[in-house]
């Protein structure tokens, strides 16, 4: 497979389109965390990359060894999107009306509630697979890891954003975030019947 201009273009698009939720998601992490370091900004938005670029590898190893396995997968991952997305962004909600107001620094999505962010923004990505099953592992590789960099650019600007409304909104950007979150596992599910 030839790694030209189109290649590379054709890529960043696909990193672009798959980094939608993940962006959103990442907004409503900076809501809910507005007092968030560099430093976590960065985890966040790394785990966001390693499942964006994970998802379509997967996929890709899918149709070179058990295609027929995956597809009968691919009808769960809406169900699987909603449910992850609708428990953390319940759980959020739940947190904000019930927690703690005095402090508007503290809270923030765990580690293991990120992963599961994680799998439930990226899940969809694993049909990519199918998208680039024509490319050898080599290029393969190569794109998966330009869909983890522009994930990475992407969702640093959705936690910039929701960092700064999050500091602006105070008590009512966790209620918020856990609505995006919610709103956007319907949104995968939804589209999925359409």
């Amino acid at each position: 497979m030839e790694t030209g201009f189109v290649f590379f273009f054709n890529s960043v698009l696909l990193g672009v389109g798959l980094a939608m939720d993940a962006f959103s998601v990442s907004l409503a992490n900076g809501l809910n965390e507005p007092c968030m370091t560099r430093r976590r900004m960065c985890l966040i938005a790394g785990v966001f990359s390693f499942f964006q670029a994970l998802m379509p590898m997967l996929g890709w190893i899918c149709v070179h060894t058990i295609v027929q396995y995956f597809q009968s997968f691919e009808k769960l991952i809406p169900w699987i999107a909603l449910a992850l997305l609708g428990y953390i962004g319940g759980s959020m909600i739940r947190e904000s009306v019930h927690g703690d107001d005095g402090d508007a620094c503290s809270g923030g999505v765990g580690l293991a509630a990120l992963m599961v962010q994680g799998v439930a923004t990226s899940i969809d990505a694993l049909s990519v697979g199918f998208t680039i099953a024509d490319y050898d592992l080599p290029s393969a590789l190569l794109a998966a890891g330009i869909i983890a960099a522009v994930t990475f650019v992407i969702c640093m600007g959705g936690l910039v954003i929701g960092r700064k409304a999050g500091t602006k909104l105070a008590g009512k950007a966790g209620i918020l975030g856990g609505v995006i979150l919610i709103f956007i596992g319907l949104e995968i599910f939804i589209t999925s019947w359409l």
